[in-house]
């Protein structure tokens, strides 16, 4: 994942290590000086420094402890809910249909997210995902390219196609989640999300009710 702090990330792994390595010496009463005691020590600390980074890798980049230094992207991990508001228009009646209902979960780790956002009648798949973070400009965006799969009841009017999506990212907390899309429909749009829960929900659910373009069709 981009944006990663790449030098702290070093420098902790070294204060870690160097740590360890003195803990464990002192310890086992042996003497750094000497060659052959330094090497000793080596594997147990090469074994604490991949048990470390495992953990952290799991669980603890969530922690509040390291955003900012060594983590610099929020943890947006679950359901996000919404609504789309899109520029298609009815070939037949010209019309734009009401905000869609929509739903994104966000599954993501220390080095990678992936997203996925349903409707009542489609489902988009992302790839090439990426945080921008710049401080200075005070631009905080989460952009993705997707694929979108309609159901095969409605390709006639929705057919499989591929667009691109960046949210700005507001709040800390992050409470919404704010941007624009494109597809090769040459349709655009406005999603607006909030978070739902932490799970990830792997079906549309059905109190956010039906796709509004039913309507107009």
């Amino acid at each position: 994942m981009r944006n990663l702090n790449l030098k702290s990330s070093i420098y902790s792994l070294l204060v870690i290590s160097g740590i360890a390595w003195f803990s464990i010496a002192s310890i086992s009463g042996l003497d750094l000086s000497k060659l052959v005691d330094f090497f000793k020590v080596l594997p147990k600390v090469a074994t604490i420094d991949f048990i470390l980074i495992g953990l952290f890798l799991k669980w603890g980049w969530k922690c509040r402890i390291f955003k900012g230094w060594l983590v610099p992207f929020p943890n947006l991990n679950g359901t996000w809910q919404g609504n789309i508001e899109t520029t298609w228009e009815d070939s037949n009646t010209g019309s734009s249909p009401a905000l869609i209902p929509a739903i994104l979960t966000i599954k993501q780790t220390f080095l990678r997210v992936s997203c996925v956002m349903r409707t009542s009648e489609m489902t988009s798949y992302s790839y090439s995902e990426t945080f921008k973070l710049e401080g200075d400009s005070q631009i905080k965006q989460l952009s993705y390219s997707y694929t979108s799969r309609p159901l095969t009841t409605v390709t006639d009017r929705s057919p499989l196609h591929e667009g691109s999506v960046v949210f700005d990212i507001i709040g800390d907390p992050v409470p919404k989640l704010k941007g624009q899309y494109w597809t090769a429909r040459r349709t655009t749009g406005e999603i607006v999300l909030t978070f739902r829960e932490k799970k990830l929900l792997e079906e549309y659910p059905e109190d956010l009710g039906s796709h509004p373009v039913k309507d107009i069709v």
